[in-house]
């Protein structure tokens, strides 16, 4: 696939996200506006909770999405807390979540602890589209990321994503290839989602060849594909305007 519609297909599986500790208002505004572009719109725009309805009326009239992260970043195991937070982000009217495992539970073969977490998730989130983060980084090898995303996907979520980008390694081809593959071989339906680090079409075509090469060119939409980023809109729109 050429850069340029590369570009193209990835703006529109584009979770543009904005999650740093001083957001203001007006920086979501600005989000959202950029949320349209000229080749189509990017698939949802993930923020913090409480900018929700700052995003809901600059994107009333667009059928770009709503995204928000609970337990965000650490990966908490209090479920109470948990429930709330995505209670109260439903609420605000968020179309889709993403939550942390907890993968520091993981990591200390607490897997009851993750059972009952994806369990809250499930239940609490009903139909809305769940995003999970691994923290692949963390979790470090092959083997394990492949049994906390089989984790996941026997409870039924939405997709699996790498990394929230607050630790030092974030997504790499080598987690995602380790999720894809668990994907298919279980023939179940979710999604996979990168993020983390990824700011140019280089590095974001790398997940783009992996989902077509594993998964097909029918799984390439933003059902199935996602990248969340900050910044690779604008050298995705650097491209596209250089390629013509």
């Amino acid at each position: 696939m050429d850069d340029v519609t590369a570009a193209k297909v990835l703006i529109n599986c584009l979770d543009l996200t904005s999650l740093g500790e001083n957001d203001t208002e007006y920086q979501v505004e600005d989000l959202c506006n950029r949320a349209e572009t000229p080749y189509g719109h990017v698939a949802a725009v993930c923020i913090w909770p409480r900018f929700i309805p700052v995003a809901k009326k600059k994107l009333k009239k667009s059928p770009v999405k709503i995204a928000t992260v609970v337990n965000f970043p650490h990966g908490s195991t209090d479920l109470h807390k948990l429930k709330a937070e995505i209670k109260e982000a439903l609420k605000l009217g968020a179309d889709e979540i993403d939550a942390v495992f907890p993968y520091h539970a993981f990591l200390d073969k607490d897997f009851d602890a993750c059972e009952r977490f994806l369990e809250t998730i499930t239940e609490t989130c009903g139909e809305t589209t769940t995003k999970i983060i691994l923290e692949t980084g963390e979790l470090n090898h092959a083997a394990q990321i492949a049994a906390a995303t089989g984790m996941c996907l026997e409870h039924g979520v939405g997709f699996i994503k790498t990394s929230t980008g607050k630790t030092p390694v974030s997504a790499t081809p080598e987690a995602a290839n380790v999720i894809l593959e668990t994907i298919a071989s279980s023939r179940r339906k979710a999604g996979f989602k990168a993020s983390g680090g990824i700011r140019t079409i280089e590095e974001a075509k790398k997940y783009l060849t992996l989902s077509q090469n594993i998964m097909g060119n029918r799984w390439i939409d933003p059902e199935h594909l996602r990248i969340g980023a900050s910044s690779l809109l604008d050298n995705l729109l650097q491209v596209i305007k250089q390629g013509y």
